[in-house]
């Protein structure tokens, strides 16, 4: 069996020791080919080995600079390993390379929040206004706390969204400042 026919039935079954070796294998072959170096990071993540996923991540965006997976993963890793900064510029070129991906904009927002970067929250949701209960509510939040007038509109289209209560209860109560913005 070729090394990756072997590799893929290894990351087909979850096998990450062994897809970890082959991929290692492979990678003193080509040392500059970002898709395995790509893949070795992600293997490493499996496998809960945070500084090794982003010593490969990051060996494979010196390889493929517009790699936008790479970068989303180098986001991820750095969150893992507490750097919000780190991650949060892992998420900004994600979205910068690939402006479509939801999930990049909204590690983005989260990010952002975390740090008390209202308008950063907003700006990464832009994309997606309208497209989940999590989305609208970290909307609603930044408004609140940056005292927009939009807030309060954004507050009823949340508590009126259908299955959401929870998520809006928790996003009012939030940004409360001791006084709910409707009436129960």
């Amino acid at each position: 069996m070729a090394a990756m026919d072997k590799l893929n039935h290894a990351l087909t079954q979850g096998d990450w020791k062994a897809a970890d070796e082959i991929l290692s294998r492979l990678v003193r072959r080509a040392p500059g080919e970002a898709s395995l170096l790509y893949n070795l990071g992600r293997v490493k993540m499996e496998r809960g080995q945070w500084p090794a996923a982003r010593t490969w991540l990051r060996k494979a965006i010196a390889a493929a600079p517009g790699h936008a997976h790479a970068w989303f993963e180098l986001g991820r890793t750095e969150l893992q390993l507490g750097d919000l900064a780190a991650a949060q510029r892992g998420f900004a070129k994600a979205v910068a390379l690939d402006p479509a991906d939801a999930d990049a904009h909204l590690n983005l927002a989260r990010i952002a929040l975390r740090l008390g970067a209202f308008a950063e929250v907003r700006a990464a949701l832009a994309p997606l206004a309208g497209q989940g209960a999590e989305i609208d509510a970290l909307r609603y939040r930044a408004a609140a706390e940056l005292g927009l007038p939009e807030a309060g509109e954004e507050a009823a289209a949340l508590w009126s969204r259908s299955g959401a209560r929870a998520e809006a209860l928790k996003a009012l109560t939030r940004v409360a400042k001791g006084r709910l913005p409707l009436d129960l």
